[in-house]
């Protein structure tokens, strides 16, 4: 007896990625008229639209006539929407920022009538576990993953939620290619044998790729490959069904941590620190937009359009090929555009509520010095105060000197920051907190060569890197060979800001935490939570490096948010996402220039992960800055520190 395959017509769209934006939007409007005219002509039973709502929008700018025609057929169940605004990666993007996007694709797709909804994370690099407690928040109690799952079931919980794993990814444009039939045949025998390895008596058969149209005559072909096929019968219908038929299947295997195995899949995770400065871009609107959103609900709501507006320009920039730096540099200039609007909007309404209601933010534009606020800046302008006063127009004569200004409360210092024989020493000033951290801890600054690309750090097998030579510390300045530090002792935390001119080309630059103690363990934010994950500390991925095609090495490094600790140490940053252990280090990146979105000869990775575009941009030279906090506490106090480094507006 035949298995029956389920089988879903649909692309994988990237709104922006190897081409920009506005060039991938005219295909789309080819792929996404082909959709509806086989939709009308009842040659496709349904289409799935990606899991986003934000393609449908791109289209609907152009083609606002195909409304009615959209509406029609999602109530007929022929065509799914959402649930997201956008696909956005789950490792980058904070609680708040996620929910929103949630949010607002759900309210988009609801008011198109769409009613079936599946966390849909095809193309995600690795997923976290706190997503399924987000998508039971929402109503939603569906999920589809790849990337990141290792030997697992087709069907599974995943922290409580009914996941399917699509074994042989989502890219399947076999009905697109060359191909005879009956070579077409042979190939879906091939891969509906694997994935039938991992399934019982049905089987989910993604169609489709990126930025792929659907094939008019693919209803003919799969007729005709199911008379060449002995042990399958292939049905097209929709993700929905097979979720229904295999709905006794879930129970039989749970997963309760975060998916990060590339032992079967590309988890192309040196995307968390490739183009460092949209990572910091991306925290700093994070946490300005949610701090203005808080306030104006305080106030009244009445800025509700605008904040809108706002996360949705934040979603387009977090959709994954945006957030991961791995795209073309025209559509990483965009984002950096975007996110400036964010920022201006952001502190335009923070600004016209601090007026209207007189309360004090930790950083102020002001024509006078303001007690217990130290000077940032100075530039020649005008007082916000009559920049936002609509009965007004500045004049010459109201241009002055403005300060920029940041709160510095007289807090006591409670840890220390010293050079000793040419070593950067912490530790705290409390007896028994130095007891507790062995002493305090060592730091220094290291740079290694790579070989890689913006999906994978390229470490070259011999390479034992480069230490900075510590100089001097005088007037809160540590001179090193690679660049001068700013340090500040605030209570229990001591800030590092390091601004330089980059001048090199492929390289890994990093920040080293020596520990008391192999690192066995950190702990981290992830989604504004803590996540707990282990590690080899010997493991040395340099030792590793794939030599047959197909292979994505180990390593020891893993994405955080704001924060990341080890033996009651820790680090909160201010953008900077990724963190590696080795032996009984913590190295938080500072920053990892490349110059093309895809090495073919990457020692990292044994296969392209696309294409080979040359992206000078990605290499960062000129200016960049790095800043993180560091102190000895507990993870289950981060969140008392991480509103230090992040204070709320209140």
């Amino acid at each position: 007896m035949k298995k029956k395959v389920i089988a879903y017509l649909h692309t994988h769209w990237d709104r922006e990625w190897y081409r920009e934006f506005e060039v991938f939007r005219l295909r789309l409007l080819r792929v996404f008229d082909n959709v509806l005219e086989l939709l009308e002509n009842n040659k496709i039973p349904s289409f799935y639209f990606d899991g986003q709502v934000g393609a449908l929008l791109d289209y609907l700018e152009i083609r606002p006539e195909k409304e009615q025609i959209i509406r029609k057929f999602i109530a007929e169940k022929k065509l799914f929407i959402g649930p997201f605004y956008t696909l956005i990666d789950e490792f980058l993007t904070d609680k708040t920022v996620f929910e929103k996007n949630l949010e607002i694709g759900l309210k988009i797709s609801k008011d198109f009538g769409c009613t079936d909804f599946i966390g849909y994370f095809a193309d995600t690099f690795g997923h976290s576990k706190n997503i399924p407690n987000i998508l039971q928040k929402f109503g939603i109690d569906k999920c589809v993953v790849w990337r990141g799952c290792g030997d697992i079931p087709s069907e599974f919980t995943f922290n409580g939620v009914n996941t399917v794993n699509l074994i042989r990814g989502y890219f399947m444009d076999i009905f697109s290619s060359p191909m005879t039939i009956e070579e077409k045949a042979k190939w879906l025998k091939g891969n509906l044998d694997k994935i039938a390895a991992k399934s019982k008596d049905y089987l989910l058969l993604p169609i489709g790729a990126d930025h792929l149209g659907v094939e008019p005559d693919i209803a003919d072909q799969i007729s005709k490959v199911n008379s060449l096929l002995e042990d399958y019968e292939i049905k097209l219908s929709n993700p929905f069904e097979y979720f229904e038929l295999v709905k006794d299947n879930f129970k039989n295997f749970e997963w309760n941590d975060e998916l990060r195995d590339n032992s079967l899949t590309f988890i192309l995770q040196g995307s968390f620190s490739a183009r460092m400065k949209l990572k910091q871009y991306n925290v700093k609107c994070t946490y300005l937009l949610e701090q203005a959103d808080k306030l104006q609900k305080k106030y009244g709501s009445q800025y509700d359009a605008i904040i809108e507006y706002a996360y949705k320009l934040l979603l387009k920039n977090q959709a994954h090929d945006g957030i991961y730096g791995c795209s073309t540099d025209l559509v990483h200039r965009e984002n950096i555009t975007r996110y400036e609007k964010i920022i201006q909007i952001a502190n335009t309404i923070i600004e016209e509520l601090r007026l209207k209601y007189n309360f004090k933010t930790p950083v102020m534009d002001s024509k006078e010095l303001i007690p217990e606020y130290k000077i940032v800046s100075k530039h020649f302008g005008v007082e916000n105060s009559l920049l936002y006063d609509t009965q007004k127009i500045p004049v010459t004569e109201d241009f002055t000197d403005i300060y920029t200004l940041k709160y510095s409360s007289a807090v006591k210092p409670e840890i220390n920051c010293e050079v000793k024989n040419g070593k950067i020493y912490i530790s705290p000033l409390a007896k028994g907190e130095m007891a507790a951290c062995g002493g305090g801890i060592s730091m220094e600054f290291v740079r290694f060569q790579d070989d890689g690309d913006t999906y994978n750090f390229g470490a070259v097998e011999d390479d034992k890197g480069e230490k900075a030579e510590i100089y001097s510390f005088k007037n809160n300045i540590i001179k090193t060979s690679f660049f001068d530090v700013q340090v500040a002792v605030q209570g229990k935390l001591v800030n590092f800001k390091i601004e330089w001119d980059n001048k090199l080309k492929n390289k890994l630059w990093q920040v080293k935490f020596n520990l008391k103690s192999p690192v066995t363990e950190t702990f981290s934010e992830d989604l504004n939570a803590i996540i707990r994950r282990e590690f080899d500390p010997n493991y040395d991925m340099r030792k590793h490096l794939p030599k047959t095609r197909g292979i994505e090495v180990k390593t020891n490094f893993a994405p955080m948010q704001r924060y990341v600790g080890a033996q009651g140490f820790g680090v909160i940053t201010k953008g900077l996402t990724e963190y590696e252990v080795k032996e009984k280090s913590l190295l938080i990146t500072l920053l990892r220039s490349i110059g093309v979105i895809s090495n073919p000869k990457n020692p990292s990775r044994s296969t392209p992960a696309g294409p080979p575009i040359e992206v000078p941009d990605a290499q960062q030279l000129g200016y960049n800055c790095a800043e993180f906090s560091v102190g000895f506490f507990e993870q289950e106090d981060y969140q008392k520190y991480i509103d230090m480094v992040y204070p709320p507006i209140n």
